[in-house]
């Protein structure tokens, strides 16, 4: 068994490093504001020609987890013209005014649609974890859960990271560590089952967005990913 590596794409080169170094999957993001933005339906097709690994697309229009009718109207059309340029899957997460998933929100987003999905980080906002959770379970083709375990980092939630995944297989079984993460992280979430894992400025010589993919750098992730995947069997809750 190996893991999943995902890397942030910002331009079609982004992509192009990243399949080079080993990366399954990009998650194209127009910009990174406020954790990140969707792009043009054009970058997308773009990024689409530079790689034959998996795509998906951030969609996401304003800071903040809301959104409201109108923009929903718009986002669905945003999500038909990704797909329509050969995203494979999309990026999304929308919270109500208390603070909990708004299921029927995304289940309403993604039901024009038959690609997987991964709910964003939107999931590390929720004032009640267990409960948000829970909504999580009931929506259609969601794959993956990109979180933290805190709203800061994977440093200040890897504790409730692996309490969680070591508790409910299925969330095990969706979790994509991501959000500060480091190589001294991996070991413990591979031993709780978790393996899928996505990073954004460690793909990045200094860190930094304003450097490209480094495919060195993903390949040590990789490497790293793998070894820690195939020789940690996850620990029984």
């Amino acid at each position: 068994m190996s893991g999943l590596l995902e890397v942030i794409a910002l331009h079609p080169a982004d992509a192009e490093r990243a399949e080079a170094g080993g990366a399954d999957r990009v998650e194209v993001c127009g910009s990174l504001e406020d954790g990140g933005m969707s792009p043009t339906p054009q970058l997308v097709a773009q990024v689409r020609r530079a790689t034959s690994i998996q795509v998906r697309v951030m969609v996401r229009l304003r800071d903040g987890f809301g959104t409201d009718g109108g923009e929903a109207v718009r986002l669905r059309g945003l999500m038909a013209a990704y797909a329509d340029a050969g995203a494979d899957g999309m990026v999304l997460g929308f919270l109500n005014g208390l603070g909990d998933v708004d299921a029927g929100v995304c289940a309403e987003l993604v039901s024009d649609g038959t690609w997987p999905w991964t709910f964003h980080r939107a999931i590390d906002a929720c004032l009640e974890q267990d409960r948000a959770w829970a909504a999580l379970t009931g929506l259609p083709r969601l794959d993956q859960v990109l979180t933290a375990g805190s709203a800061r980092n994977v440093e200040h939630g890897l504790g409730d990271l692996l309490a969680r995944a070591k508790a409910d297989p299925w969330a095990a079984s969706v979790i994509m560590a991501g959000g500060g993460l480091q190589p001294d992280h991996v070991p413990w979430l591979a031993r709780a089952g978790v393996h899928a894992f996505h990073i954004g400025k460690p793909a990045r010589p200094g860190g930094s967005y304003k450097a490209y993919v480094d495919e060195g750098l993903v390949r040590s992730w990789r490497t790293l990913i793998d070894d820690e995947v195939r020789h940690r069997p996850a620990v029984p809750a």
